[in-house]
């Protein structure tokens, strides 16, 4: 237990550390993104921006939750506060837990979560969208779920949904295990003891990864999908940024985290046998391949997914998850009501939506953002 304390408490440490280290390797990343604010007020722009249209935004908005959608957040920022200079926007990279919270609480005015509210959270939610208005789930940003991992001497690796399971559940701890090496046959798998990485805090990018397990993997992972992590035995490290950095600089890890985290700290990632005609690389046209098939869940302006995770369907990544911006349908503050839909718009824009592939990200299919964009014009 002892042993275990000690190797959370370095973990989260990481975490912290590659929090910061985030901004540096991430290639466009706000300049300033809870600062002050650059660029110019008023109509459409050129140059970047150019698809940002202010619409008399103005004053600070602040709005917190999933670091799964952190790269692609300060994107946003840095084009759309280059662009409106009377407007301000701070978004705190935290998890999607602690935006529900905030969202609930009136704290923020929008959160991020990579799961869409529960019904309980859409009941909290009517307290804070006056008006008789509450929270709805509005789908910005796809991407896989990468699972990363550091064996010094394997430069590549396929696992499927079971052997997965049972590393993250504890039961497979050794890289040269028959399961391991039945699915990579030829590669020199070393005697070397697994150091699984779960995130310390409530996730939705657990939620989604658990999701994929449970459904896929159903006699060898025995728990329900949850944001906080329930399997026994592995080690903890706080946000993507903190399991991202904990496998780069530990040999015999194994994590999971977005892509986009794989890509700036050159991590190598897990191909997934699904079933299909070839194993599937975690990309973002596979990303998009597989929410292209999810089905709209949710009633009314709320756009909550249904995404499948058994998908055998050829270059169909699986382990996907999809980031919800959570605003109030109605009853938004008069405030930031004009800051809200003027970042949201740009966001869900064809040019927003672009920067997400070039983050390692999957942007949005277009018959949903479509639905989106209406969505966030009927914010009141």
């Amino acid at each position: 237990m002892q042993l275990q304390r000690k190797n959370r408490l370095r973990a989260t440490a990481l975490g912290v550390i590659a929090v910061s280290s985030a901004l540096a390797l991430t290639a466009c990343g706000s300049d300033n993104n809870s600062g002050g604010s650059t660029g110019g007020n008023g109509g459409t722009t050129t140059g970047a921006a150019s698809a940002v249209k202010c619409d008399g935004a103005k004053g600070q908005l602040l709005a917190s939750g999933s670091s799964a959608q952190k790269n692609a957040m300060d994107l946003w920022v840095k084009n759309y506060m280059a662009a409106c200079k009377d407007a301000q926007i701070n978004y705190k990279s935290s998890s999607s837990g602690e935006g529900i919270v905030g969202f609930t609480q009136g704290t923020v005015a929008f959160a991020g979560s990579d799961s869409p509210l529960n019904p309980q959270q859409v009941t909290d939610s009517k307290k804070v969208c006056s008006g008789g208005g509450q929270g709805i789930n509005l789908p910005m940003v796809g991407g896989p779920i990468a699972i990363g991992f550091h064996v010094e001497g394997v430069d590549s690796l396929v696992l499927d949904a079971p052997t997965l399971a049972k590393i993250f559940n504890g039961k497979i701890t050794k890289w040269n295990d028959e399961a391991i090496a039945k699915l990579n046959q030829g590669a020199k798998l070393p005697d070397l003891a697994i150091q699984a990485f779960h995130r310390s805090e409530d996730s939705g990018t657990t939620e989604n990864l658990t999701k994929y397990l449970a459904a896929t993997a159903k006699s060898d992972w025995t728990y329900a999908p949850a944001k906080k992590w329930a399997a026994p035995g592995g080690l903890a490290a706080s946000g993507s940024a903190g399991v991202a950095a904990s496998v780069k600089q530990t040999n015999g890890a194994i994590g999971y985290f977005e892509l986009s985290y794989a890509a700036s700290q050159s991590i190598k990632t897990v191909d997934i046998n699904t079933g299909a005609s070839a194993p599937v690389k975690a990309s973002s046209a596979n990303a998009s391949t597989a929410i292209a098939a999810a089905k709209v869940a949710g009633t009314g302006k709320d756009l909550a997914l249904k995404l499948d995770y058994t998908t055998k369907a050829d270059n169909a990544y699986p382990i996907v998850l999809v980031t919800y911006e959570v605003a109030c349908d109605k009853g938004n503050k008069a405030a930031t009501l004009p800051a809200v839909k003027s970042f949201l718009s740009y966001a869900a824009s064809a040019d927003g939506q672009k920067l997400l592939t070039d983050a390692s990200y999957a942007p949005i299919p277009a018959e949903i953002n479509a639905k989106v964009v209406d969505a966030i014009n009927s914010l009141s």
